[in-house]
């Protein structure tokens, strides 16, 4: 007779720092999709993992669980590498809205399941949901119809891929369990495998505006990542990046839209954003033998979006999942702007010489441009513009951005908050760091 399983069991076994069996972490995860173990249950289990953590064996479970409680996808009918890329989340990361089209430009296919933002950080799909009449979770079908015909597509996860991680990922949001090694671990690569992909670069931010906020962290975690993930067998490596201040000098949704189409169209492009959407591509070119070396890829990243070839395959994009066909034109016809638009004036002038990037991203959430609670609805027109960046130096005349708020009592609030979060100084104060840090696996 096969024992009943009781997840609170499993919540006290992990809560007294015990490792789990595969039936215990298979049923727990079965409950999860199947609603069968309340949202309480849930928060209480990710907790104890937050505060036990997982051996790689558990983990392994964890993700291939969470990736068989729904469909898996096949695209042995493709004639090129099913490639992908995962952020573990920043302030002002965009990069898969350029880097898809870019890596389907030079051969590559990219079925890209993207999530909403976690804490402080902005998610793809939120970004996406503020393209009017665009399907950011679309069936199974119509998902597989556009990689087929354009070579990528940046969805949201459905009912039918990873139903067990989709909700995990939303109590985790709400429940100040984010920062877990192995949850992060289970939850991206669960629904990288149900996307069926022949292999993955991951971009494992590092700094005070990511969930890991130093190198020891966040390689540990890039680490977790590659382990499982080529235990769980799907060819993958990891580059480190740094998220020390705003990777875009955009933060929102509708915001961070604009500024990827602006990238695309070579209207503006900031230059860290550029050197990791390249070394993200040029390492995916790389593992999908589309490129013979870093070098190799970097020179075809570069050509895809100085050709506008990036840039017609995400407008092919957008019009498959039913946005306008002439959003890469014309974007201010369709992006909904805020009621308030103002400039954040520095309070002395200076040089910008540290961001608390985390505040930045808070702020945003604040705005409504983030979730307080799961069920909250995002207000897609609100954010920040035209941030400076670490080196910039302010004056009367070159604000610290531009806030765009609903009115003029968020926007205050917002602006303080801007304000608060950059320090300046003299050059010599400034800590030189790279964007790209180092990488890891294949």
């Amino acid at each position: 007779m096969t024992p009943t399983f009781l997840p609170q069991e499993t919540i006290r076994r992990k809560r007294d720092g015990l490792a789990l069996s595969e039936q215990e972490i298979s049923s727990f995860v079965q409950g999860i999709a199947e609603n069968t173990i309340s949202e309480g249950q849930v928060a209480a289990f990710a907790m104890a993992v937050y505060f036990n953590g997982m051996s790689r064996d558990e983990a392994v479970i964890l993700t291939l669980g969470m990736r068989d409680s729904g469909t898996v996808l096949d695209w042995s009918d493709l004639d090129g590498p099913v490639l992908d890329k995962h952020s573990t989340g920043g302030v002002g990361d965009n990069v898969s809205l350029m880097l898809a089209p870019a890596v389907a430009a030079c051969g590559g296919y990219v079925p890209m399941i993207s999530g909403r933002g976690l804490g402080h950080t902005g998610g793809t799909l939120d970004k996406l949901d503020s393209i009017p009449g665009y399907t950011s979770q679309p069936d199974i079908d119509l998902f597989r119809k556009v990689t087929r015909l354009t070579g990528c597509a940046v969805i949201g996860q459905t009912g039918d891929l990873a139903p067990a991680d989709k909700r995990f990922y939303g109590i985790r949001d709400v429940t100040a369990t984010v920062e877990s090694v192995p949850l992060i671990t289970a939850s991206i690569l669960s629904k990288k495998l149900a996307a069926g992909l022949g292999g993955l670069v991951l971009d494992v931010k590092c700094g005070n505006g990511a969930f890991m906020d130093d190198l020891t962290k966040a390689r540990e975690l890039a680490e977790s990542l590659v382990t499982v993930a080529n235990g769980a067998g799907l060819p993958t490596s990891a580059i480190l990046t740094d998220m020390n201040q705003p990777l875009a000098s955009a933060a929102g949704n509708a915001v961070e839209i604009t500024n990827c189409i602006d990238f695309l169209t070579g209207r503006h492009v900031d230059s860290r954003l550029w050197d990791v959407t390249v070394a993200l591509g040029a390492q995916m070119l790389v593992n999908g033998g589309l490129a013979s070396d870093a070098a190799d890829g970097h020179v075809k990243m570069e050509t895809a979006f100085t050709s506008g070839a990036a840039a017609q395959k995400f407008a092919q994009m957008v019009a498959e999942l039913g946005g306008p066909t002439d959003l890469i034109d014309q974007p201010e016809r369709h992006l909904k702007t805020a009621p308030v638009v103002r400039p954040v004036k520095a309070p002395s002038e200076g040089i910008v010489i540290a961001i608390n990037t985390r505040d930045v991203g808070v702020a945003v959430v604040s705005m409504r441009g983030g979730r307080v609670t799961a069920a909250d609805k995002i207000d897609p027109v609100v954010g920040f513009t035209e941030l400076a960046m670490i080196g910039d130096f302010l004056d009367t005349e070159q604000p610290l951005g531009f806030v765009h708020a609903r009115d003029d009592n968020q926007a205050d609030i917002a602006e303080a908050a801007l304000i608060s979060a950059y320090q300046t100084g003299n050059a010599s104060e400034i800590v030189d760091s790279d964007v790209i840090i180092e990488t890891i696996g294949i």
